[in-house]
């Protein structure tokens, strides 16, 4: 698997089309995250794939994903990640592999009443549009994994942005994942 898929599994932002979204900054790392977000999920992938993945505190609010596969539970990655929270929606940002630029992904995740953790991508499209419309600013980038965007609008022009009402639609649903059972 490619590693910025991995690091994406990681943190659930399953891509979408092979398109990643980039930002030449990260989230600030002054929140902590949301009571529940942290402790053991579960989920599968579109193959049918049964995925784990392990949120945990590793510094003052600074969190780490850790994610493998139930069928190979020694081949782990972890990643750290940051969170923070604007009007009504959570973020969490991580750095990307330095093969795609090495910047930061973003994407949006809430905790729902059914025990949940639903975490959303950007939408690609949404976005290339937000830069044509000079919402944003970025640039277009191809890997051979597919198309991507580089935003370069510091970061409080981007949250603005995510947070209004009006583009709800750049968030898509990636993954839901269920608070894992405990063993027996």
């Amino acid at each position: 698997m490619k590693a910025w898929r991995v690091v994406v599994i990681a943190l659930s932002f399953l891509l979408l089309s092979g398109c990643l979204v980039t930002f030449k900054e990260p989230l600030p790392a002054s929140e902590p995250a949301p009571k529940g977000l942290l402790g053991k999920w579960t989920s599968t992938n579109a193959w049918g794939e049964a995925l784990n993945l392990e949120l945990s505190r590793i510094g003052d609010n600074h969190y780490q994903a850790v994610s493998y596969y139930r069928a190979k539970p020694r081949e782990r990655e972890a990643y750290p990640f940051t969170v923070s929270r604007h009007g009504n929606r959570w973020y969490l940002s991580a750095k990307v592999p330095a093969q795609f630029g090495g910047h930061f992904t973003l994407g949006g995740f809430e905790l729902t009443d059914k025990h949940e953790l639903v975490v959303y991508n950007l939408d690609l499209e949404q976005i290339n549009q937000a830069i044509k419309q000079k919402a944003l600013s970025g640039e277009s980038f191809q890997t051979s994994d597919g198309d991507g965007v580089l935003i370069d609008s510091n970061m409080d022009q981007v949250a603005a942005y995510l947070d209004d009402p009006a583009n709800s639609d750049v968030f898509v649903e990636a993954v839901r994942y269920q608070r894992q059972a405990k063993a027996k």
